[in-house]
């Protein structure tokens, strides 16, 4: 079982426009609305492969309910924490060449007595889980210490933590020893301080994330593939080119591949890959199934290539 921690999720609406101008009046040809927040869409990811998940998450008002009724649509057992604020609503306009604008909401600001309801939402919900997965920004009202706090009591309790964050929220949880931290190439850079411009500049910038702290990194670099960079080494995994429909939540999805596959390992790292290059194939936000996944379409290998440039370089 993999526990979910969204401490700041959302209501994806998404519509699909034949073209998109701006100060005119838009007539979507399709539209859809998906229960989100990263550590929502690890669970969808999760329950999509057939295991089970729990999320937590605070709703608020008629678009949380909204929410915990979609959760369970999907399978997924909701872990409510009431909140005096409502739950945000994000908003992705899709154009018929995949350009995608997003709006995405602040979301409400929690309070002491909500915050601590969350820790004490995990606390109670993750016996027996095998894996907690902390995922995305903080809400208004939390420090960037609040996920080490967690880290910390879930170490305690002898649960493993996946943390799926940036900046300052990242860099203030390091020291708490993550079990595995999952940036991509741009949040990778930013908690370096300097530009990546090759794989090699990811694995040298991943290992200095483990000497401050975090255990293992799960490194997304978009269609160079990822890295998994650990005690015993570094592995490099890729998969063939494939037709980009959607980006939304694909590194989700590698992270729910991730820890399904038991969380550690070129295993793990290929079954990472394999989600997320199914994950860019579908539309929207669309976790993959166990059927949208192409496995023998996966390398890993513990020859990386560092000289490779990247072919997005962080600058």
């Amino acid at each position: 079982m993999i526990l979910t921690l969204t401490p700041n999720p959302s209501l994806d609406r998404a519509y699909e426009l034949p073209s998109l101008g701006r100060g005119a009046v838009l007539r979507a040809t399709r539209d859809r609305v998906d229960p989100g927040g990263k550590g929502v869409n690890v669970s969808r990811a999760v329950a999509a492969a057939g295991h089970r998940t729990v999320a937590v998450v605070p709703l608020g008002g008629a678009e949380g309910a909204l929410l915990a009724r979609l959760l369970g649509e999907h399978g997924i057992e909701a872990a409510g924490v009431p909140v005096a604020g409502s739950t945000r609503v994000n908003i992705t306009l899709v154009e018929p060449d995949g350009t995608l604008t997003k709006v995405n909401a602040a979301g409400p600001e929690l309070s002491g007595a909500e915050a601590e309801a969350l820790l004490e939402a995990v606390r109670s919900r993750a016996l027996g889980a095998d894996w907690i997965a902390c995922c995305g920004s903080l809400p208004r009202g939390l420090g960037p210490e609040w996920y080490a706090q967690l880290v910390a009591r879930a170490h305690r309790a002898g649960r493993r933590v996946a943390l799926d964050t940036s900046g300052s929220a990242l860099g203030a949880t390091l020291a708490e020893e993550p079990d595995v931290v999952k940036p991509n190439a741009e949040e990778l850079a930013q908690a370096v301080g300097r530009p990546l411009a090759t794989v090699g500049d990811a694995v040298k910038a991943a290992g200095e994330l483990r000497e401050r702290g975090a255990r293992a990194v799960l490194a997304s670099l978009g269609a160079d593939g990822q890295l998994l960079v650990d005690a015993t080494g570094a592995w490099f995994g890729r998969a063939d080119p494939v037709a980009v429909r959607s980006n939304v939540g694909a590194g989700d999805a590698s992270l729910a591949g991730f820890l399904a596959a038991g969380g550690r390992g070129p295993a793990a790292l290929a079954a990472a890959v394999a989600h997320g290059t199914a994950a860019v194939q579908l539309p929207g936000s669309v976790m993959p199934a166990p059927a949208d996944l192409a496995p023998d379409a996966v390398t890993v290998t513990d020859a990386v290539p560092t000289d490779r440039p990247l072919s997005e370089p962080v600058r």
